[in-house]
């Protein structure tokens, strides 16, 4: 086969592949608009952002997105230091147990809760401050295999033992290295990791639901039940979020990236 030939078998493999992906898109987008017969408009949206459910469901969701990424940063970043440096031989393991999410059910995940913290001693599903503590736990643990491969990769694009060595000879404890040394070097790795973590809270359904909390994602559902033209917008504006975080992460990455090759 000619080179040429490859080059046209490409062009068309990419023409399908962003007519798979955009021909649904606009379709649900054209639809989304068409809430007044015979115009388009964007009463729909309109309608959802007017909605005040929507609002503190998006409000809910964001901050326990945002809490998520926090306490999962602090969890993950000292430990994976700490296996790149000291336990390198405890890696497979970790890597076993970071990929538990995908292997149980989120359903029999939510269960298990439900049944261990609803009886005494803890009884902690009755009231809506310690059920949040357990959407939050919820939540590190499904963003948990997204959180530790992207520090993992990040920290095995640096030179760990490197560094730390050269801050520990300028007197560095080991938090001014994590905070000051390592943190800095892999912001794209920390950046990624914290947008699909908070991108997972944002479209999480099940915990919401069962735990009953105000989260988005039941919200869709239950907007998806009665309406029509407001689905469509919800899935729309899920899209624009999606595309914004990774929009971020290429803006960082590119900014990274030049920083590194200019050394400034």
């Amino acid at each position: 086969m000619k080179p040429k030939d490859n080059n046209v078998w490409g062009i068309l493999w990419a023409i399908l592949g962003m007519l798979y992906f955009f021909v649904p898109l606009y379709g649900t987008l054209d639809f989304s608009l068409r809430m007044i017969k015979g115009r388009l408009s964007f009463e729909a949206y309109r309608i959802i952002l007017a909605d005040p459910k929507f609002l503190e469901s998006f409000q809910y969701s964001a901050v326990m997105g945002i809490i998520t990424v926090l306490i999962s940063l602090s969890i993950f970043l000292p430990t994976v230091y700490w296996i790149h440096l000291k336990l390198p031989q405890i890696r497979p393991v970790v890597e076993i147990i970071t990929i538990l999410p995908f292997i149980i059910p989120v359903i029999v995940y939510v269960f298990g809760i439900i049944r261990t913290f609803s009886k005494p001693p803890l009884q902690m599903t009755l009231r809506p401050f310690t059920t949040d503590i357990l959407m939050a736990a919820g939540y590190i643990v499904l963003s948990m295999p997204y959180m530790y491969r992207a520090i993992d990769v990040g920290m095995r694009s640096i030179d760990v033992r490197t560094l730390t060595e050269a801050a520990q000879s300028l007197g560095s404890n080991w938090l001014q290295i994590l905070v000051n040394v390592i943190i800095p070097n892999m912001r794209i790795a920390i950046l990624s990791g914290s947008l699909i973590c908070f991108a997972t809270v944002i479209g999480e359904l099940i915990l919401g639901d069962f735990l009953v909390r105000p989260a988005l994602g039941p919200y869709m559902v239950l907007v998806g039940r009665d309406r029509a033209y407001e689905p469509a917008a919800l899935a729309i504006l899920s899209y624009a979020l999606t595309w914004i975080c990774l929009g971020l992460l290429q803006g960082f990455s590119r900014g990274g990236t030049s920083q590194q090759l200019t050394g400034r």
